[in-house]
């Protein structure tokens, strides 16, 4: 790897992951990694002093008209001293060449996103990984879609002004950065665990099924229509769609370098997919991370803190 510009590594998180003691061990003497909460009263508050060289705390406050992780970016992006940003979550592992490897492919492709790999924690989310497989990963590769978990860029690279202004109306951060961050997805996974109840994965079922209405409408009428002519088929010739389904799943998670057992779950998930979608278009808000959502429209948003 050449010499790489002093970079700037955003996280929101309330409390100090291994994964962020995972990157705090590969940032350079130039770089900082900002850790991005909501205020004093969040665990990872209480640590800051305890953190390394390069680490900083930064409060992002109450979200007034946005998600809280919208919120939390957009203070780490103001809080940034650098030209080159990295954002990613904490719920992931971050091996120990992970950012130099973004870095090696900026200067290759320039913005750069990794891929994500949900992996369920519980019956119904694990009934999903196929759904997750084709939307979440190979989704974002083909569509050129930003996943924020994992995306290297610099200042240059986006109206920045404009791009934090509608930040902070909006839930997706990564819906948003989609639009004005022109992308090079990487066939390189992460496998990031998801769920661990099954009102959990509702409620994420439902985040995402609006994030797709919003940001990518034509998108979402093609899923539609897609989902429901795959229901027929499934219900009118089961046995060969049962193998056509999961041969589809096989090569999509061996294209990705996934190995679970999860692709034989194809069948199944085709039949629950409607049922899951309606519910996704019936529900008026959705809870995440302690809060609770009315997403009426792309830019009308209402947070409610359920602490």
């Amino acid at each position: 790897m050449t010499d790489t510009p002093p970079t700037t590594i955003i996280i929101p998180t309330t409390s100090w992951t291994t994964a962020c003691s995972d990157v705090a061990n590969q940032i350079g003497p130039k770089d900082e990694l900002l850790v991005v909460c909501d205020d004093q009263s969040n665990d990872v508050a209480a640590q800051q002093d305890d953190r390394t060289d390069g680490v900083r705390i930064v409060f992002a406050g109450e979200p007034k008209r946005c998600s809280g992780k919208a919120n939390a970016i957009a203070a780490g992006m103001r809080a940034a001293t650098h030209d080159r940003i990295v954002w990613t979550d904490d719920d992931f592992e971050h091996p120990t060449d992970w950012l130099a490897n973004l870095h090696d492919n900026y200067e290759e492709n320039g913005p750069v996103t990794e891929l994500p790999f949900f992996v369920g924690r519980d019956p119904l989310s694990i009934l999903l990984e196929p759904m997750y497989a084709i939307g979440g990963t190979l989704g974002v590769y083909v569509d050129d879609i930003v996943w924020g978990g994992a995306v290297m860029f610099e200042r240059s690279d986006l109206n920045e002004a404009a791009f934090l202004r509608e930040l902070q109306q909006t839930v997706s951060d990564d819906g948003i950065l989609t639009e004005y961050l022109d992308v090079t997805p990487l066939r390189r996974t992460r496998r990031v665990p998801v769920g661990g109840s099954i009102r959990e994965t509702l409620e994420r079922h439902v985040r995402f099924t609006k994030i797709v209405r919003f940001h990518d409408p034509k998108g979402f009428v093609s899923m539609i229509i897609v989902s429901i002519l795959s229901l027929i088929a499934a219900v009118m010739f089961p046995l060969p769609m049962a193998v056509f389904l999961t041969m589809l799943q096989l090569g999509v998670y061996r294209a990705f370098g996934v190995h679970r057992w999860t692709f034989l779950l194809a069948y199944p998930t085709t039949l629950v997919q409607v049922p899951l979608l309606l519910y996704g278009l019936a529900r008026r808000s959705f809870v995440w991370n302690d809060r609770r959502y009315r997403w009426r429209s792309k830019f009308d948003v209402m947070a409610i803190d359920l602490k």
